[in-house]
């Protein structure tokens, strides 16, 4: 049987230890305490005995060795032309690449019509060149290789089919004439 010294509610449970109602500490109860009153169950020591431990050793900070070459810890710094987030590095600039094969790729889907390809073809084209010559100076910088590429050679398809088309329009002209 288990009392709280605070409050003097009884309990039974042996796994409760603590007062349900304050919190306390429970203590337990012998049976020749728990026929006392509560006041004087309250004087019934069951701690467990004190035990006296060794003297603490003491330090004497005076006796230890100095050493005067001892200097602070260097502080921390970056290493050089180190980027100190490489996570958030920029990607090749694919601007031209991408321009070039939007403009390769209209002029052979909408160019036919008023000839706009006549204009989107050279574009595609020459905004290739461009892509891949900067590609070549500065790869780091500058990527759509594979964009360009492909912007060249829908361009010059369709300057191609063109010249083609004109080619055969002016053959059927001689002929009927």
């Amino acid at each position: 049987m288990k009392r709280c010294p605070k409050c003097g509610q009884s309990y039974t449970d042996p796994d409760i230890n603590f007062c349900l109602n304050d919190g306390e500490l429970l203590s337990r109860l012998t049976d020749s305490a728990s026929r006392l009153p509560f006041d004087e169950q309250r004087r019934v020591d069951d701690s467990p005995p004190t035990m006296i431990l060794e003297q603490a050793p003491t330090t004497n900070p005076t006796g230890w060795p100095v050493t005067p070459t001892a200097q602070p810890p260097a502080r921390w710094q970056p290493a050089q032309n180190q980027l100190l987030y490489p996570s958030l590095s920029a990607s090749p600039n694919q601007v031209l690449g991408i321009v070039s094969l939007a403009a390769g790729a209209a002029s052979l889907t909408v160019g036919w019509c008023c000839w706009l390809g006549l204009l989107l073809g050279p574009a595609a084209i020459i905004t290739g060149i461009i892509a891949l010559i900067q590609n070549k100076k500065d790869p780091e910088h500058y990527g759509g290789r594979g964009f360009a590429i492909g912007g060249i050679i829908t361009g010059a398809l369709f300057l191609l089919a063109c010249l083609i088309y004109i080619i055969v329009v002016v053959l059927l002209n001689l002929m009927n004439a």
